[in-house]
């Protein structure tokens, strides 16, 4: 479900499925009727486990510190379908959205497309109006038959490989690996982090096949030095003084893609880098649900699977040393529920289980059930009491995205 998407089909009559269908006949057809909005277009593809959407945002703030329009497609959404589509960083506004299903309704894409793949065609649609000098676009799931997967990029990216959507993308890592594998295209750079050896032999045959050119985080580009004052380092380039706005060391390689990623666009775009754009826009790069700063001791952060949260507790670890934590959790029943359980317990102090408002939710006393906490409870207060109660801890509001989302503008609003 991505909230206030059905406004806009029944608006305009455009039905479309909810089901996951991946494969790329449905959204090659529904391009070829709306004139291929996806040809042209100056792209960077992104996929991966996590750390997607915070290179995204870096890539992004670069980008704009050089004074170019950015547009990007990032999913899932945070509020409702308007932040999946961003222009300049901002939301679509809702008079251009509607005139983009206007366009798609006299296109005949009535019952043709999943809900994903029409969001795609409209995102498509989006930036081809703006006319961008960078497209950022993410992919939904895995890589190789996801609806994003119809471009040719400048570059592609890809952070992290972990397990997730097992039923979908296999249970090994290289199955997955081979999923995402599949963005890289003939010829095209790919850039990856530092991957697992079974997922990382993928990419580079994937890679030797389409005549890639692959560069790897901690072989051909990395970055050193303290957090606050960090060295990129590639051949030929390097930049110092690099104050990382995003916490945490899983921060630091996504930074590092970040910065190789706009170097790559930037040679084919043939635009002129300034390396005090770079560090301007690393330092001011922030992505809501990220470990994202509430109050002095409130964060939120959408660690919703085993890798998320491991990276959330290795950034705990490094930001909180020696304090109380204190988690609010709500999942989604079809995610590892135990396997993100287990991990945050490792520097939890107490849990607290909420309910989630979305079909898919687990109960929170299911999730109570399966917690091997000593000090947890199920609370149907209202969020602030539950912070309140917590005064000498820090909490962290996590698991579920759809729990952020109706949290978040709340507590940043006061």
């Amino acid at each position: 479900m991505i909230p206030k998407l059905d406004y806009y089909k029944e608006r305009f009559h455009i039905s479309s499925d909810s089901e996951i269908k991946p494969g790329l006949t449905a959204i090659q057809e529904a391009l070829e009727l709306v004139g291929h909005p996806e040809k042209n277009l100056p792209i960077i593809h992104l996929a991966g486990t996590n750390g997607k959407g915070s290179t995204l945002t870096m890539i992004e703030r670069i980008a704009q510190s050089h004074d170019l329009k950015t547009a990007s497609f990032m999913s899932p959404c945070m509020k409702d379908v308007h932040d999946q589509i961003k222009l300049n960083g901002e939301p679509i506004a809702p008079d251009e959205l509607a005139a983009i299903f206007s366009i798609m309704r006299d296109a005949d894409l009535d019952g043709k497309c999943t809900d994903f793949e029409l969001l795609t065609v409209a995102a498509f649609l989006a930036f081809q109006r703006f006319q961008a000098d960078i497209v950022l676009i993410e992919c939904g799931m895995g890589g190789r038959y996801d609806s994003t997967n119809v471009v040719m990029p400048i570059v592609s990216v890809v952070p992290s490989i972990a397990l997730e959507h097992t039923n979908f993308l296999g249970d090994t890592l290289a199955s997955i690996a081979g999923h995402k594998a599949g963005i890289i295209k003939q010829g095209r750079p790919i850039i990856t982090g530092d991957l697992p050896e079974d997922a990382m032999a993928v990419f580079i045959e994937e890679a030797k096949q389409c005549e890639a050119p692959l560069f790897v985080y901690g072989k051909d580009f990395s970055v050193e030095g303290e957090e606050k004052s960090e060295t990129y380092i590639a051949p030929n380039f390097r930049i110092n003084n690099l104050d990382r706005s995003m916490p945490g060391m899983h921060q630091r390689s996504n930074m590092a893609l970040a910065i190789t990623a706009f170097l790559q666009v930037a040679q084919h775009l043939h635009i002129q880098v300034h390396p005090e754009a770079i560090q301007n826009g690393i330092s001011h790069a922030e992505l809501a649900g990220r470990f994202e700063k509430i109050s002095s001791k409130l964060y939120i952060d959408g660690a919703h699977n085993p890798a998320s949260a491991r990276t959330l507790v290795d950034t705990v670890k490094e930001q909180f040393r020696g304090q109380k934590i204190h988690f609010i959790v709500g999942m989604l029943r079809d995610k590892d529920v135990k396997g993100v359980l287990r991990i945050l317990e490792e520097v939890g102090n107490g849990f607290t289980f909420v309910d989630v408002d979305n079909e898919r939710a687990m109960p929170a006393e299911n999730l109570y059930n399966l917690s091997s906490s000593h000090v947890k409870e199920v609370s149907k207060k209202n969020i602030r009491h539950i912070i309140e109660e917590k005064n000498d801890e820090i909490v962290i509001i996590t698991g579920s995205l759809y729990l952020l989302a109706s949290w978040r503008e709340e507590l940043l609003n006061g």
